[in-house]
């Protein structure tokens, strides 16, 4: 899996590293997922993209993509199961405790404190209504952070048709039948991860979709096996 590669010998704000930089310090990274944590009202999706891949830098989009599949199947929250990941990789074990403190901390002191301060003024319809509100704010950029990560599919070894198939399906499973996501996972995730297998499979054994095509002239091996 890309997530074990070290990247111990980049430095932040290196471009020419794969395009990307890295967390310099174990304090550098606590302090990015507090900033992350502390953005993230009603999801964190849309601010985890931003933040890792857009500015930081630390994950392409493809690296993102892929981590946080494996953080939805995972037990527990898919930010968290992505910030011990992302942590290990950097620093290890310490990178993993590191990041999972930054992004606990400080919101666990907000949400009790607003807890408290809630509980007296929470059948107060005025408050009610703010909070629908700002759970369509938080469905508008989930959705946006979907829409944003869609390009990263291009290099997926799965065909076109089947992945947006794929797409289509989830969709309907998860917001028309209402299936619980653990199913939808071994269902469609399950399928799709063997179909990539494959795949994979074949394009390394040399038998995948146009393997040997387009040699020119002089390419091949003449007559009796020797080369002209």
């Amino acid at each position: 899996m890309r997530g074990m590669t070290n990247y111990s010998d980049m430095k932040d704000g290196d471009g020419d590293t794969l395009g990307r930089s890295r967390p310099l310090s174990l304090s550098q990274l606590f302090w990015a997922f507090t900033w992350l944590s502390l953005q993230g009202f009603g999801g964190v999706l849309s601010v985890v993209q931003r933040e890792l891949v857009d500015k930081r830098r630390w994950l392409t989009r493809e690296e993102f993509v892929e981590e946080w599949a494996v953080a939805q199947v995972l037990p527990g929250a898919n930010v968290v199961n992505l910030s011990l990941m992302v942590g290990d990789r950097y620093f290890g074990w310490r990178g993993g405790l590191v990041a999972l403190a930054g992004l606990l901390t400080f919101p666990l002191v907000i949400v009790m404190t607003l807890a408290l301060l809630f509980a007296g003024v929470s059948d107060n319809p005025q408050m009610q209504g703010a909070m629908r509100g700002m759970s369509a704010v938080a469905a508008g950029m989930i959705a946006a952070a979907g829409l944003r990560l869609v390009p990263s599919l291009k290099k997926n070894v799965l065909p076109a048709p089947v992945k947006y198939a794929l797409i289509a399906l989830t969709f309907v499973a998860i917001a028309l039948l209402r299936i619980r996501l653990i199913w939808v996972l071994l269902g469609l995730g399950g399928l799709a991860g063997l179909w990539a297998y494959r795949l994979l499979g074949q394009r390394e054994s040399g038998q995948g979709p146009g393997q040997g095509r387009g040699k020119g002239p002089g390419q091949g091996q003449g007559p009796g096996g020797g080369t002209p």
